[in-house]
């Protein structure tokens, strides 16, 4: 991982937080239900998530009250724009984007002595049965502040038309509860705290529910694709919901994307692409065994390239260079079907969304397709980055500078 560090291509953009801002987080995390970090310092992400403090509670998703509440804290309004590195559903983000659009001014207001508590809300208190994902809607973001500061600048503001009555002025008593309310939460008369509950509508996304759930329904039919084999032989039995169901390793769901327009794919066009140069050399790369070459250097060096293709075994060159072999013969003849000659998951790789689909709607079957088939190393560390990185430990050194140098040569 130390070479994705020194590359800036792990978790570079996360906030670091020390000192008065540890209190606020925790006050957060007590607010929310869970238990407060004893970590002095740390980085958190744009929905306030932090590596540190996941590693200490031994719980990647320990801002979930289960699956079905997740929550976000806000300390800092440097978290605008942000990345969210571990996002328990891929409209996050935009949820995120969405709030600093809204409350950006009144954020930086209360973070100045104060934190906001996050409770993204889609009316579902647990989940029973895979299916409920279906139950997602409309996202009600709620926001709480730490020590509830909406609730004690009213009892300010009451104590001072209290202080402002009669002859109120002179009482010690009201004169003491106002300099404790001042000193304890700061003069209030002039902030605006309020922060309103906002919707954010949710249409196909992806969650980590359940091992994994695709839920694709601005298409032809609703499809629900799972990661997890469990879950996905659960919800075949319900029938309940008129939806079609897949496990994302079934061949038909890739016949089944194709069909509804949400796929494509052009291996004349893609043949020629950087990104299934990628592809091969990856693939090829993951069939090099006890080289005299580091793998980078084969990688990048043509004549390498060439006489390590040529060591392989016969079944393995024809598996790496199927794509090409289907072409050619394909010249020849139009009788050779695709199945017959390339390899089932370069196929599967070489798909693309739609060109007609809308860039959110792009970006969710990239990372289907990504995780249908992890070949493209590029697309790989853009869409599912944590799959990417617990896959990147297990890489020969050499391959992880080949990746490393091929990811930071295109960002």
């Amino acid at each position: 991982m130390q070479k994705l560090i020194e590359a800036n291509l792990y978790r570079s953009e996360l906030i670091p937080v020390s000192g008065k801002l540890v209190e606020r987080y925790n006050k957060c995390l007590v607010k929310l239900g869970f238990t407060p970090t004893k970590l002095k310092t740390f980085l958190i992400d744009g929905i306030g998530w932090s590596p540190e403090v996941a590693e200490e509670k031994e719980d990647l998703h320990y801002l979930n009250n289960g699956e079905a509440n997740p929550h976000g804290i806000i300390i800092t309004p440097l978290q605008k724009g942000k990345p969210v590195y571990l996002p328990f559903h891929t409209f996050d983000r935009e949820m995120m984007k969405y709030i600093f659009k809204v409350y950006e001014a009144k954020i930086k207001d209360i973070t100045r002595d104060s934190a906001i508590c996050i409770d993204f809300d889609q009316k579902i208190d647990a989940f029973y049965e895979p299916l409920d994902v279906l139950k997602y809607g409309t996202i009600h973001i709620n926001f709480h502040l730490m020590n509830n500061l909406y609730h004690q600048q009213n009892e300010q503001l009451q104590l001072i038309e209290k202080f402002k009555r009669d002859y109120n002025f002179i009482d010690e008593d009201i004169q003491t509860e106002l300099l404790n309310s001042a000193k304890s939460y700061g003069d209030l008369r002039n902030r605006d705290l309020e922060l309103p509950a906002i919707d954010f509508s949710v249409s196909s996304f992806y969650t980590r529910a359940f091992g994994g759930v695709y839920v694709l329904r601005d298409f032809i039919a609703p499809i629900v694709v799972f990661e997890d084999e469990k879950w996905h032989k659960e919800a075949i039995k319900d029938t309940n919901h008129d939806v079609l169901i897949y496990h994302i390793q079934q061949k038909e769901l890739i016949v089944k994307l194709r069909e509804h327009i949400i796929i494509e794919y052009n291996l004349e066009k893609e043949v020629k692409s950087a990104r299934y140069d990628r592809i091969k050399k990856y693939e090829m790369a993951l069939h090099l065994k006890k080289t005299q070459h580091p793998i980078k250097e084969i990688l990048s060096n043509p004549i390498l390239y060439k006489s390590y293709l040529n060591k392989l075994d016969i079944d393995t060159r024809k598996k790496v260079m199927s794509v090409e072999r289907y072409l050619e013969k394909l010249d020849n003849s139009n009788e050779f079907k695709i199945v017959d000659i390339v390899d089932p998951k370069l196929f599967e790789a070489l798909h693309k969304p739609h060109s007609s689909l809308d860039g959110k709607h792009q970006d969710l079957i990239w990372k289907l397709l990504v995780n249908i088939a992890p070949k493209d190393i590029l697309y790989w560390y853009w869409y599912d980055k944590e799959d990417f990185y617990n896959n990147f430990e297990e890489w020969d050194d050499s391959l992880k500078e080949w990746v490393v140098e091929t990811i930071s040569n295109n960002i």
